[in-house]
């Protein structure tokens, strides 16, 4: 499963735009088949079987029962986080953490996708908690690290988010974009060192010039941060732009893809949608746009814009 810049989760099954201009998230390799009615109607059943009789069944198909556990485990968490079931999201993944315990990778991912869902759910100490069981699965990677300070700078931790988001880079590597956009964005959401955040996020950029929204917005919110509106608002209005766009390819595979992975995508695009829209309105608040301001902030809102519930 591979995860967005905010550590979010992204289903292996969802087709990519038809549009070659969009980035293509999905894993390298055959894209996975569309889930139907009878695949989920088995994975349930598999899953119950295994669930309710493990101990009548014989050692050697353990293995195919466990995938089938996790697989319909992960299946119910895309649906019920697309639905905006947090709660349950976080119970189905609990279920899928405990039947791969000897895949200590697949673990680790698992327990940061967890740690990111408490956050939403308002439990940032508990994402701390996962994050450092996933730490200490996974003492290399720089994953849990990245989620861990933003649960610490929703805890006012400063000085622990800075720590990690150090670790990261340090983890990942110094010429690792994910990683400096992520130091540069924790830099600017506490307010220390945002000379050294723009630094990072210039690194983090693609010598092509062809950056991502995400990276845009970072900068962008650095600007602003800096003092620097006018540029701000020029990033973010490509920023929100890109977005925009990608999100109006994913609407238009709506009949064609699966709803559930088409919702899941959606929730996530919208909630970049209101970071975006919340930082463009605080540049424009800044030069004294109060009319673009309100709207831009009116926008962050209802897109779910929520500093405690991560997101920011």
């Amino acid at each position: 499963m591979k995860y967005d810049r905010l550590g979010f989760p992204i289903p292996p099954s969802f087709p990519a735009p038809v549009d070659s201009d969009v980035p293509s998230r999905s894993p390298s390799g055959p894209a996975a088949p569309r889930r139907s009615a009878g695949s989920r109607k088995r994975l349930v059943l598999l899953g119950l079987l295994a669930v309710v009789v493990p101990v009548l069944l014989a050692p050697g198909i353990m293995p195919a029962v466990t995938e089938a556990v996790v697989s319909w485990s992960l299946e119910r968490a895309i649906v019920r986080e697309a639905r905006g079931n947090v709660a349950a999201a976080i119970g189905d993944l609990g279920r899928a953490i405990r039947w791969c315990d000897d895949d200590a990778d697949r673990r680790c991912r698992l327990l940061c996708w967890r740690a990111m869902l408490r956050i939403e759910n308002l439990d940032a100490r508990g994402a701390v908690a996962d994050a450092e069981q996933a730490i200490s699965i996974a003492p290399t990677s720089s994953q849990p690290r990245r989620v861990r300070a933003l649960a610490h700078v929703i805890l006012d931790e400063s000085d622990a988010a800075l720590d990690d988001a150090e670790t990261a880079v340090a983890l990942a590597g110094p010429a690792d974009p994910e990683a400096l956009n992520h130091r540069a964005y924790i830099r600017a959401l506490v307010g220390r060192d945002l000379e050294a955040a723009l630094a990072d996020i210039d690194a983090a950029l693609p010598p092509d010039g062809n950056a991502s929204p995400e990276l845009l917005d970072t900068k962008g919110f650095v600007l602003h941060l800096l003092g620097r509106h006018h540029e701000a608002v020029d990033l973010l209005n490509v920023a929100i732009d890109g977005t925009q766009k990608t999100r109006r390819q994913l609407v238009e595979l709506a009949g064609h893809a699966d709803p559930d992975d088409l919702a899941y995508r959606l929730r996530s695009l919208d909630h970049g949608l209101a970071v975006m829209h919340q930082h463009r309105g605080l540049a424009c608040r800044a030069m004294g746009l109060e009319g673009q301001a309100a709207q831009d902030l009116e926008t962050a809102e209802r897109k779910g814009y929520a500093p405690q519930r991560g997101i920011f």
